[in-house]
């Protein structure tokens, strides 16, 4: 290999970083790719210049990996992932990653992004500016996932206007932070369906490529110094790929941004957008340098494409094995061997000479860059964070507490209900059985409603922990303070329709303690199911696991089962059902009621079995197990979601 370390990785002393160079240097990229960079070429004729998304950032980055090396736990030991990694890209330059799937690339990228805890399982050095990964550092890096996460029934602008909202920081005023948002919605195209829904795989809403630039825009208003995005082409056409990896071409240009993104299959015209290109096999590395070094390259180690084809296409033949006249596995092994041979013998070398060259290039200059502290504060106080995201949360979630199929369940049930106890004032033992129905029913009903609150908002809460956006206690009491209203609404619906068809007691008193009771009710038994969704993450585990509690709560609850064995009666005192329907009982009777049992005969309602175990004194003792039990429940959700994102609670 006779390049040297200039000619692979570009001469930092003068300025040049190794740029890939477009086919005909005199026309611009756009121009190369025969597009515009934005939908309707208007990222430069509009918003403000100093909120624009390509104006210079603050404090450049440079990102440098060595010899990094990542295992993870499996069955029987370990399993590498990452063998001996090195690389680094600087300010003003777009990095890829190649390589076929399962080669590491989405690994690398998320070390990279400090979004992996340290542990044993990790070797090798990751620095920014030359110092390791800080909370700080947070400020200003943007990630970029594979999958686009973001709520499927909010608009384009209030996906970012509540990002805005979060994430930049507490010195900017409301109307500034708004306008930092128009800024971005503008310069990345996305004003024509600014007021559409982002929409899911079940609810119609903007396109991929839209769906891609919005996730972008989130991370670029905080004008990020270090970008990572996570096959940002995936699932796209070649005309809106082009666009995106055209806007983070120019993004490095323009604004001096450390840009580093992993692309499974880059069209040629893409690949020479590639200021740097790692490839990786089997965890790997078999080539870093320059993209236009890329061929002539390993032309010089002996493999050349036989015909002109794709850049990308050729290098990830080679990844796989695939070579000329060489077409079983044993084959295949053994042109990988000679390709991670040949980079540890002619590259390694190379790169482990930049990476020393800028690690001294730090330590002499003692660099601003590498020393300036960043205040590690939020961006947002509590208060402002538990109210931006209390507003988010019931614009999302408005749609599903409310859809036409809750509705309906609800209200046929509740119809139903009414008709089978239809005036049975009469017939206490039915009134009973009514009361114990309705406090099964909005036991299981929220119970099962709050298992998929976490899981559902699992990538979303990743997503956002990970990038510092706020506290986890905020969140949650914001999410938990969301449901109020819709998990509220229904119940007291579904008691205003059967209260009066069932011939319940007329008395208002009576009717606002039943109704207090239910929805006192509804909260416990709501925060069943957020302890069991948080716990176990899984929905098909946490739907089983619930069905199990809320049967044995049922059983428990003193209607069923009257005479319990003596080393299971116990379980009738962590029952929520046993004490709310203690409640339900005493909000239509007191212990000197009667009713009629035999001709001329009046007994106790006290005396009825079911409502004998029970009791119809210590509403206290009630009212206070039950907050006990929708506190205990609640407090273990929140640890539980303790375990995902990084970042203070």
């Amino acid at each position: 290999m006779t390049k040297s370390t200039k000619d692979l990785f570009g001469d930092p002393a003068n300025g040049k970083q190794g740029t890939s160079q477009i086919p005909n240097p005199s026309i611009s990229l756009e121009q190369y790719l025969g597009i515009e960079t934005m939908e309707g070429g208007r990222a430069n004729q509009s918003g403000d210049a100093s909120n624009s998304i390509f104006s210079g950032v603050q404090l450049p980055v440079t990102l440098n990996w060595q010899d990094v090396v990542y295992k993870v736990k499996v069955d029987r030991g370990e399993k590498v992932i990452l063998k001996g990694v090195s690389g680094c890209v600087q300010p003003g330059e777009l990095l890829a990653m190649l390589g076929p799937s399962g080669s590491g690339k989405t690994t690398l990228l998320t070390l990279l992004g400090g979004r992996v805890a340290p542990t044993s399982r990790l070797t090798g050095s990751i620095t920014y500016n030359g110092k390791p990964f800080s909370s700080s550092l947070k400020r200003t890096l943007g990630f970029v996932t594979q999958d686009d996460v973001l709520y499927a029934h909010l608009t384009v602008m209030e996906t970012l206007y509540y990002t805005a909202l979060l994430r930049l920081p507490r010195t900017l005023s409301r109307r500034e932070k708004a306008a930092q948002a128009e800024a971005v919605l503008d310069q990345l195209g996305l004003t024509v369906c600014r007021n559409n829904i982002i929409g899911s795989a079940l609810v119609r809403g903007i396109s991929g490529g839209e769906r891609k630039r919005v996730s972008i825009g989130q991370e670029m208003l905080i004008n990020p110094s270090l970008l990572l995005l996570d096959e940002p082409t995936s699932g796209l056409d070649s005309t809106i790929a082009a666009r995106i990896v055209s806007l983070l071409w120019k993004l490095t240009q323009t604004g001096g941004r450390t840009v580093a993104m992993t692309i499974h299959q880059p069209s040629s015209r893409l690949f020479y957008m590639f200021h740097k290109v790692l490839l990786l096999s089997d965890g790997n590395p078999v080539y870093f340098g320059k993209g236009s070094d890329a061929l002539d390259y390993f032309n010089r180690i002996g493999y050349s494409p036989e015909m002109a084809m794709n850049p990308s296409d050729f290098l990830l033949d080679l990844a796989n094995g695939v070579s000329a006249n060489e077409e079983t596995l044993e084959e295949k092994a053994a042109t990988k061997q000679v390709l991670v041979e040949a980079y540890r013998v002619h590259l390694h070398p190379l790169v482990s000479e930049e990476l020393t060259t800028l690690s001294k290039q730090f330590k002499e200059q003692g660099s601003e860059q590498s020393t300036r502290k960043m205040k590690q504060e939020w961006s947002t106080s509590w208060w402002e964070q538990f109210e931006i995201l209390l507003r988010r949360s019931l614009k999302e979630r408005r749609h599903e507490a409310f859809s036409k199929m809750h509705l309906i369940q609800i209200f046929v049930v509740a119809i139903v209900v009414g008709v089978l106890w239809f005036k049975s004032s009469d017939n206490v033992t039915d009134q009973v059985g009514l009361l114990y129905f309705v406090n099964s029913f909005w036991g299981f009903y929220p119970a099962f409603q709050g298992i998929y609150t976490f899981p559902m908002e699992r990538t979303m809460l990743t997503k956002e922990r990970s990038s510092g956006m706020y506290r986890l206690s905020s969140y949650f009491m914001a999410l938990t303070a969301g449901d109020l209203p819709m998990e509220l609404v229904l119940p007291t619906c579904y008691v205003l329709i059967i209260y009066w068809m069932c011939g319940l007691k007329s008395q208002a008193g009576h009717f606002f303690m039943l109704l207090s009771s239910i929805l006192f009710t509804v909260l416990v038994a709501q925060g069943v199911g957020l302890a069991i969704g948080a716990v176990l993450m899984d929905l098909k585990k946490a739907i089983t696991l619930c069905s199990i509690f809320m049967l044995i709560f049922m059983l428990a609850g003193g209607f069923f089962v009257q005479n319990m064995p003596s080393f299971i009666s116990w379980i009738k005192y962590i029952s929520f059902n046993f004490y709310s329907f203690r409640l339900q009982l005493l909000s239509q009777f007191s212990r000197h009621d009667t009713y009629e049992c035999g001709q001329e005969t009046r007994c106790l309602v006290a005396d009825i079995p079911s409502v004998k175990v029970v009791g119809l004194s210590d509403a206290w003792l009630a009212v206070v197990v039950m907050f006990v039990l929708l506190v205990f429940y609640r407090l273990v959700a929140y640890v539980a979601l303790m375990r995902i994102g990084p970042g203070k609670k």
